[in-house]
């Protein structure tokens, strides 16, 4: 009971100083303005007549790419920086509560933003019948995604003092593991490298199985790849601080 308090406790200090400063509402803003403007006017929502979200949720990677290290890379650069992170590491909360506590708040930070999209929805809605099935799966598929890129950030975080640093890292991380499985890399890939090759680089990409999500397929195997992505840079971001507190 005390860790799930003190995990509490955490997510709540943590959501509280995301809306307490202003960079939240100006994420929500910029990410609301920006998949707007690229779900109906990049992707030509309107002038494809069809009532789906395909566009809309293709640019989540992207969109992610800088939303999630923007908002990662301060979980725990600025209790370095700050120094406070040897006296949160202090207190009767142990590291493991201390990182799902900043890691499921920013989760749920970066989770209302997305859900702030469902005008988009409404408006697919109004004008045809779409597949409400694959609109679930997709959002089901982006959130873990951007818990994928979390997690990343996280490890970064802890890595450095440095906020921009962090931001960098995790940037060219899930910039990787974004690319890797793109169908235009892999088309390449597929020219010089064996298949064999091209598949096991493809499966440790985010693409291939964010693609299943937003096709409207829920398979255990892409719900057991994100969460091992997610569990092993928590476990990273554990090592890196039971060494900082160690030293």
């Amino acid at each position: 009971m005390d860790s799930i308090r003190n995990t509490k406790a955490i997510i709540k200090r943590e959501l509280a100083s995301y809306f307490e400063s202003p960079v939240a509402y100006v994420f929500m803003v910029v990410f609301l303005m920006l998949i707007g403007f690229l779900t109906f006017f990049v992707a030509r929502f309107y002038e494809s007549g069809q009532a789906d979200l395909r566009g809309f949720f293709f640019w989540h990677p992207w969109m992610f790419l800088i939303l999630v290290p923007a908002a990662a890379m301060r979980l725990w650069a600025e209790e370095r920086r700050a120094g406070t992170i040897e006296t949160l590491l202090t207190l009767p909360v142990t590291a493991t509560q201390a990182i799902l506590g900043k890691f499921l708040a920013a989760w749920i930070f970066i989770g209302l933003i997305v859900a702030l999209t469902f005008p988009i929805v409404l408006t697919t809605v109004y004008l045809g019948a779409p597949d409400s099935g694959a609109i679930i799966c997709g959002y089901i598929g982006s959130f873990l995604l951007a818990g994928a890129y979390l997690s990343v950030g996280m490890l970064t975080s802890a890595l450095t003092r440095n906020q921009v640093i962090s931001f960098v890292l995790s940037l060219v991380i899930c910039l990787f593991l974004l690319l890797a499985g793109w169908p235009p890399v892999t088309d390449l890939m597929v020219h010089w490298a064996p298949e064999w090759l091209v598949r096991t680089v493809a499966a440790f990409s985010f693409m291939p199985h964010y693609e299943a999500f937003q096709k409207g397929v829920l398979d255990l195997r892409d719900f057991a790849y994100y969460f091992s992505v997610i569990i092993f840079m928590l476990f990273g971001t554990h090592l890196v601080l039971e060494n900082r507190k160690a030293a």
